[in-house]
């Protein structure tokens, strides 16, 4: 690829201000800061593993909920997925993976389809009302991808094949997550132009 696919994003509302630079080329290395620490830990992974460059700064209400800084980091870094990939030509396009963590088993299929679309099954009954770290519900981590997939315009099927540890089950989602993504939008020497039979994406 000949140009950089980078994004540098700001948003600021009355409930969040955050601040994200993402390279798609990167080499995994992160700096991450949400005041939500388990969550600061799945962006980690999710950069670590998808092998990008991935700097956050996000502070909001949390006093209140983690909901809105969570959700709205996902909106950006959805929205940054997006403009760093431009006009997609010469990606992959498609990509999968299957990531265990001890018991947990969680596999990712993502489709760089420029259609948002997000189907998320398979975590057990409960788990949206656990506590993990004391901070993050189960139920943020589908609230995190439906904002990636949307304002990133994936197509993504999400599946818990196994788990008890609800650490596990998120940390296995995001990790599979990663590496589909990773997969997807890696350059492809074979491909000419955008690989759709449209021709955009």
């Amino acid at each position: 690829m000949s140009n950089p696919r980078i994004a540098e994003l700001r948003r600021e509302t009355s409930e969040s201000s955050i601040e994200l630079r993402l390279d798609l080329d990167g080499s995994g290395r992160s700096s991450i800061s949400t005041s939500v620490p388990f969550f600061d830990h799945m962006l980690t992974a999710f950069a670590k593993h998808a092998l990008v460059d991935l700097d956050v700064t996000a502070t909001g209400d949390t006093h209140i909920d983690v909901h809105h800084t969570v959700e709205d980091t996902g909106i950006v870094l959805g929205t940054a997925i997006a403009q760093a990939l431009g006009d997609k030509a010469g990606i992959a396009r498609f990509g999968d993976a299957l990531v265990p963590l001890d018991e947990a088993l969680a596999q990712a299929v993502v489709d760089v389809s420029g259609r948002p679309y997000l189907v998320h099954t398979g975590e057990p009954a409960g788990f949206e009302h656990h506590l993990i770290g004391g901070h993050f519900t189960g139920s943020m981590v589908r609230h995190v991808f439906e904002a990636i997939t949307m304002h990133a315009g994936l197509t993504v099927h999400l599946t818990v094949l196994a788990g008890r540890d609800p650490h596990h089950i998120a940390e296995a989602e995001f990790k599979a997550f990663a590496r589909a993504f990773r997969a997807a939008v890696q350059p492809d020497a074979r491909v000419q132009g955008v690989p759709s039979t449209k021709g955009a994406l």
